[in-house]
């Protein structure tokens, strides 16, 4: 089929674009495996297709509080240790590296997380006069009756409400701050450099992040363009890889087989569907300033 809906009919469309059934394509079929499960993968991590934003909730257990309060580096064993000698000591030192256990588990297809909103209580905030906005955001309830006490502010025309909302912002700014995170998505774990013994059972915390697309649940990955393009592109490497110890074998009629140029062919490809990944269809990196 032109559109594959599954994961065998698109197999079967990049051996179609490859030349099958008219000609022989020397992959086998674990090799097929490998490369669709490449081809998808690369797709999630890189094309803007390939992930959607989501705000997962996750309640914490008094077990959790108790792993990120109580647990003493000092007792329970270290992440590594190390054993080395400083100039003017006439034997080795250990060192001890340790870590804390301020983390909980999160699902593998996450591949970001943006911020988590965690009650201001773990966080440092909800100093000053009025409540903050807690988990909830910005133009929440608890600002309701405080922008309704502000009176000049907010009884003239856009220009006071301006004046306001810009007020609440740089509150928030201050005695709310930002909940302080670790990630990296090999590890599925986040952690949570916040104040755990704040925090109770069954409070909640919402993660801002991205989650990878399974193509089992979303069949049109199957058939999005840049994954066929690259599904193609990838096979006719690997075909050109598995004929390239048989270089110069002659074949019945005088055929000599040249899976170097088939190889070479898939590379360039590749490259420019790369190029491609980066100029149009990947999210462009954020300016760090300061």
């Amino acid at each position: 089929m032109s559109k594959p809906s599954s994961r065998q009919e698109l197999v079967n469309y990049a051996l179609r674009q490859l030349g099958a059934p008219v000609l022989e394509i020397n992959i086998a079929d674990e090799q097929i495996d490998d490369v669709l499960d490449d081809t998808i993968q690369h797709f999630q991590e890189r094309h803007y297709n390939g992930v959607i934003r989501t705000y997962l909730k996750y309640e914490f257990t008094e077990h959790d509080i108790k792993r990120g309060s109580e647990y003493n580096p000092f007792v329970n064993a270290g992440v590594s240790t190390a054993s080395v000698t400083y100039p003017g000591d006439s034997a080795p030192t250990t060192a001890t590296f340790i870590e804390n256990s301020n983390y909980i588990p999160i699902p593998d297809w996450v591949i970001g997380v943006e911020r988590v909103m965690a009650p201001r209580s773990a966080t440092g905030g909800g100093g000053g006069v009025f409540p903050g906005i807690g988990i909830l955001g910005p133009g929440a309830s608890p600002y309701s009756s405080m922008i309704g006490g502000l009176g000049g502010f907010y009884g003239g025309g856009m220009l006071d409400y301006y004046m306001a909302k810009h007020w609440q912002e740089t509150y928030d700014w201050l005695f709310n701050p930002e909940t302080m995170i670790r990630f990296n998505q090999r590890m599925d774990r986040l952690y949570l450099d916040i104040n755990w013994s704040a925090l109770g059972g069954g409070e909640v915390i919402v993660i801002d992040c991205y989650r990878a697309l399974d193509p089992h649940d979303f069949i049109k990955i199957y058939n999005d363009s840049w994954v066929k393009k690259y599904l193609v592109a990838a096979l006719k490497k690997q075909w050109g890889q598995n004929l390239i110890k048989f270089r110069g074998t002659k074949l019945p009629g005088g055929i000599e087989m040249n899976g170097r140029e088939i190889y070479d062919e898939g590379v360039k490809e590749l490259d420019i569907i790369k190029q491609d990944m980066s100029s149009t269809y990947e999210l462009p990196p954020l300016d760090l300033i300061g």
